[in-house]
């Protein structure tokens, strides 16, 4: 039965976009053939998607805490922005832009189906540097006007005839893109988006939308299929450029101009995407420093990442090894510390903890027949939990120890011995973890009710084991009370993790108070934390 498209829509789309591109991921990593060998379209949509939808549920649970229902317009902007700063990659830097796009018609109470397609595929099209057909922009180009002409009344007709033309454009790329032809398959980026539309369908009319064959190239002659990334630019030679370079960045629109014509002169498959003041920017050029200091000229570039293009081609398979460790850590310097013990690490930053793709390649990289996976969070439980389901999935196996904090993934860290059997090393590591109670230092942002009373903006929490236990004036005092209130049950080694930032003697004084009041207590001192301050005790 053909649904109204509202927000509950929005949420069932990218729910179901999500689970179509995680069944398809492998088979469109395995498709790429331009321009540049790292096969990971498949991968970098399936990211671009998983956080347009963990934005999308935010929403609706902001809305669960207070009254109401998040409307359409909330939605699709929450979807937008999530794409925005989670677009990995040429064809999820696309997917992000159309999104937007689309996001600019529903959020208006007169924009339809239709309409928000041409937009979308319009403003990719604006978004992309030198637009190419057989790719991606293709396939969206001709959802759209095939919607269009199915007219602007009925969003169930509009995103259906918009799926159906897209099947046949997809089966189109190969002879409009010469590369797609000779290796005999599709264009990845265009099948990743033919997922998202048969999402829409199955979220706007109730049915999923006839499954289309399997892309994956039959053995035909001497062809060899490379899995490499999709792009919607000017097709690269061999010896292209050496580098993918992506950033967010908040800038101004004229700005913005200035740096598109700059990068554009420095490499190739340029993709600008975003608005309002901030953007995403992904370029392939060879100086890559030059790519990042155009941003820096341009506004506040953060979140940078930089892919060599050549390792990830001619980088020989090695053999799996036994065991690995992934963990996720909140800080530069505990990643440093995980990593010498012997850790995959993955790094949450305050206000962006890791999505489960994220911790899925941290599996991957890690390169193990058995992994354990310490998420080091309480709120990272459900995310963690999904990627440890999709690793066992493709082969891995893996074990979950539900630690709530970096401490007791230090904890854990600290009595790992692969060369014992993994049910031992398991129980050990969980062991180790359980017996470490945690606590925590924050500043409130706001007045706030709390379990130790009301707390105003600016005020120091002391929480343990979750809870907020104690409020202060100031970092030291705070923390010394959530010392002797931990201690209090006992204990015989206290870790202590600062960030680098922290004020200089703090953790002296610490050291030394419980040093004065806990005499068989050691105490271990780290630095390279997110929060204020974390401690532990074993």
């Amino acid at each position: 039965m053909p649904q109204p498209l509202d927000a509950l829509a929005v949420r069932t789309w990218c729910s179901l976009a999500l689970e179509a591109l995680g069944r398809e991921r492998e088979e469109i990593d395995a498709i790429n053939v331009y321009p540049v060998a790292d096969g990971d379209t498949g991968t970098n949509l399936y990211l671009t998607v998983e956080s347009a939808a963990r934005a999308v549920e935010a929403v609706f649970a902001a809305y669960e805490t207070g009254s109401g229902a998040p409307g359409l317009a909330d939605a699709v902007r929450a979807m937008a922005h999530g794409a925005l700063i989670g677009a990995r990659g040429n064809s999820g830097t696309i997917l992000a832009q159309l999104l937007r796009g689309m996001a600019e018609v529903l959020g208006e109470r007169d924009g339809g189906a239709a309409e928000a397609l041409r937009r979308a595929a319009e403003s990719a099209r604006e978004a992309v540097a030198h637009p190419v057909e057989g790719t991606i922009l293709s396939v969206a180009s001709a959802a759209a006007e095939a919607a269009h002409a199915a007219g602007a009344g009925d969003d169930a007709t509009a995103v259906t005839a918009a799926y159906a033309r897209a099947c046949r454009a997809l089966e189109e790329t190969p002879g409009q893109l010469d590369v797609l032809g000779r290796a005999g398959v599709v264009d990845a980026g265009g099948q990743g988006l033919l997922a998202v539309l048969g999402a829409l369908v199955e979220a706007v009319t109730g049915d999923a939308p006839a499954a289309r064959p399997s892309s994956r190239p039959s053995p035909r002659g001497s062809a060899r299929v490379h899995p490499v990334v999709s792009a919607a630019t000017e097709p690269c030679a061999d010896g292209g450029p050496a580098f993918e370079v992506i950033y967010l960045l908040e800038a101004d629109d004229a700005a913005v101009t200035r740096l598109r014509s700059r990068l554009d002169g420095l490499g190739d498959s340029l993709v600008v995407v975003g608005g309002d003041g901030l953007w995403n920017v992904h370029v392939h050029v060879d100086d890559a420093g030059a790519a990042v200091e155009a941003g820096v000229e341009a506004g506040r570039p953060y979140r940078i990442r930089i892919t060599h293009f050549a390792a990830a081609e001619h980088t020989e398979p090695r053999e799996r090894v036994q065991r690995a460790v992934v963990a996720v850590v909140p800080g530069e310097g505990l990643a440093g510390l995980c990593a010498e013990a012997g850790a995959t690490t993955v790094l949450a930053r305050p206000g962006e903890p890791p999505a489960s793709g994220e911790l899925v390649e941290a599996i991957r990289r890690a390169h193990a027949r058995e992994v354990v996976l310490l998420p080091n969070d309480f709120d990272l439980r459900h995310t963690a939990a999904a990627a440890a389901e999709q690793a066992r999935d493709e082969g891995v196996r893996v074990a979950l120890i539900p630690t709530r904090s970096a401490v007791q993934g230090i904890a854990a860290l600290a009595v790992h011995e692969p060369d014992r059997r993994f049910d031992e090393d398991v129980v050990a590591m969980t062991s180790a973890a359980g017996a470490t109670r945690y606590g925590e230092l924050a500043v409130a942002e706001r007045q706030s009710f709390t379990s130790a009373g009301v707390c105003q903006a600016g005020d120091v929490l002391g929480l343990i084991e979750g809870d907020v236990a104690v409020i202060g004036a100031d970092l030291a005092t705070t923390a010394e009370t959530v010392l002797d209130r931990m201690l209090s049950a006992g204990g015989e080694l206290v870790t202590l993790v600062l960030p680098d930032g922290a004020a200089e003697g703090l953790a002296d004084r610490l050291e030394a108070h419980v040093r004065s009041g806990y005499l068989a207590v050691d105490t271990v001192i780290y630095h390279g934390g997110g929060a204020p301050l974390l401690i532990g005790v074993e």
